[in-house]
C-alpha cells in the first residue's frame, strides 16, 4: 500500500485533482467528508462542538450550521485552532479505520485540506501539493464559488502560506492550467505512484511535476 497525502490551497484545484485519482483507481479518504460525518447530528463531536461555540452553531433542524461556524473561526486563530482540536482526532481515527481496510497494493489518497498546517506530513510515503497562485485561487473562489473578495481572502489566509505548502511537497501539480493539461499532469502523476506502490516503500520519490 502506498499512502499519499494531497493537499493544496483552498481554490487551488485540490478536489479535481483527487477525482482524476479516482478515476484512475486510487482510493480515496476526504478529510473534508470524513470532517462533516463526525459532527453530524446525534455525535459526540457536535456535542464538544456545542459546548465550545455555543448553540449560537446549531441550525434549526439540529445539525451543525457551516457557513455560521467558519464565520466565527476562520478570522480567528484561537477559536480555529479549538475546532481543529475537536475534529482532527475524530477525522484521524476514521481515516486509519478507512485506510486498513483498502487492499494491500492500492494506492491510498488522503485528502487533507490542512496536511501543511498540521504537520502531518510524516503520516504519509508521500506528499502531493496541488499549487496554484493566489490570483487564481482568489478568483475561482469569487467567480466560481460565489464568495466575496473579504471573505475569500480571509479564508485563504487561515490556511499555511503557499511556500510552506511548497517546502513539505514530494511531487507538484501546477494547477494554473486549462483541465485538459491537468488530466495530463495528474496522468503522468498517478504512473508515478504506481510504480512506487509496485516498488515498495524504500523506492525514491517520484520527480516533481
Amino acid at each position: 500500500m502506498l499512502k499519499v497525502g494531497l493537499t493544496g490551497g483552498i481554490g487551488a484545484g485540490k478536489s479535481e485533482v483527487s477525482r482524476l485519482l479516482v478515476e484512475h483507481g486510487a482510493v480515496l479518504i476526504d478529510a473534508d467528508r470524513i470532517a462533516r460525518e463526525v459532527v453530524a447530528p446525534g455525535t459526540g463531536g457536535l456535542a464538544a462542538v456545542v459546548e465550545t461555540f455555543g448553540q449560537e452553531v446549531l441550525a434549526v433542524d439540529g445539525s451543525l450550521d457551516r457557513p455560521r461556524l467558519g464565520s466565527i473561526v476562520f478570522a480567528d486563530p484561537e477559536k480555529l485552532a479549538a475546532l481543529n482540536a475537536i475534529v482532527h482526532p475524530l477525522v484521524g481515527a476514521r481515516s486509519r479505520e478507512l485506510e486498513s481496510a483498502a487492499d494491500r497494493d492500492a494506492v491510498v489518497v488522503h485528502d487533507v485540506p490542512l496536511l501543511a498546517e498540521n504537520s502531518l506530513g510524516p503520516l504519509y510515503d508521500l506528499v502531493v501539493v496541488v499549487d496554484a497562485s493566489p490570483e487564481t485561487q482568489l478568483d475561482r473562489l469569487v467567480r466560481l464559488r460565489g464568495m466575496t473578495e473579504e471573505d475569500a481572502r480571509a479564508r485563504m489566509a487561515a490556511q499555511a502560506t503557499r511556500e510552506k505548502r511548497l517546502e513539505i511537497a514530494d511531487v507538484v501539480i501546477d494547477n494554473d492550467v486549462p483541465l485538459a493539461e491537468l488530466q495530463r499532469r495528474v496522468t503522468d502523476v498517478w504512473a508515478q505512484l504506481v510504480r512506487r506502490a509496485h516498488a515498495g516503500r524504500d523506492a525514491p520519490h517520484p520527480s516533481q511535476e
